[in-house]
């Protein structure tokens, strides 16, 4: 049997046309303000003003059209060190100048289990998100690196991504990180882009329409449905049909705004 997750529609309804609704949510409101919106990458800072740049080629601004950048909601200065039972641990180089507390800092970032990492002598490190992405049709969300962003100090290690279906498999991010220098510290500040969010569509003529969503009964219900799946089983993606076939009909509902018909 074939999944609506996958990109052949399979349902025997007409493809849809126009923009796909990608709707944005946080799944906690305390301290909530520190989380910005999404936005489209856009190449706000380049010279246009010849027919023939790269900032006006179609193909570079549909590139960028398709990925949404999720900023560092606070000031991240750490670096690794390990016991003296060789544990390894985090410490945070900001000392008492650090924007956060460190009893806030620790709820939200930590280190892994060293057995759980992929390469030895390399630490991933996890910051847990609120971010949750939603659609009512079939879209896939992949999680990369603000590749479009340039760094004068590159961050010693890389990124470690994900690709799967927000239509439905709506959960909250994070932000995973592999260290591949650990002697160096891991410095984030505030407002920088910490990852891309990019969007894959049934019909890729077609753009995403981001819309920041409520967090409706049904929706929480859901999630609730799915949530901690993870540490049950190893393969997840084999509980898409299943997750599917309990799915409600409508998960995105815009938040309503001032001015909005």
């Amino acid at each position: 049997m074939q999944l609506s997750v996958s990109f052949e529609n399979t349902e025997g309804r007409p493809r849809g046309s126009g923009p796909v609704t990608v709707g944005w949510l946080l799944t906690e409101q305390k301290g909530g303000i520190i989380y910005a919106p999404p936005e489209r990458v856009r190449s706000v800072d380049v010279d246009r003003r010849h027919a023939k740049s790269a900032s006006r080629c179609p193909a570079v601004i549909n590139l960028e059209s398709r990925y949404f950048v999720i900023p560092c909601p606070f000031d991240i200065h750490i670096g690794f060190t390990r016991d003296d039972n060789g544990k390894a641990a985090l410490r945070n180089l900001a000392g008492e100048a650090s924007s956060i507390r460190a009893s806030k800092l620790g709820e939200k970032l930590h280190l892994t289990n060293e057995a759980e990492w992929r390469r030895p002598g390399v630490p991933t490190i996890q910051l847990s998100l609120p971010y949750v992405f939603i659609s009512d049709e079939p879209v896939y969300m992949s999680q990369v690196s603000p590749f479009m962003h340039y760094r004068k100090e590159p961050l010693p290690g890389t990124i470690f991504g994900g690709r799967f279906p927000i239509n439905v498999w709506p959960r909250p991010l994070m932000w995973a990180f592999e260290w591949h220098e650990p002697e160096k510290p891991i410095r984030l500040q505030r407002g920088e882009p910490l990852f891309y969010a990019g969007f894959e569509t049934l019909g890729p003529e077609r753009s995403v329409q981001m819309v920041e969503a409520e967090a409706t009964q049904d929706l929480k219900d859901y999630m609730e449905l799915i949530s901690g799946a993870v540490n049950y089983v190893n393969q997840t993606f084999s509980l898409f049909e299943a997750a599917e076939a309990r799915r409600p009909e409508v998960l995105v509902k815009p938040v309503p705004r001032k001015g909005r018909g």
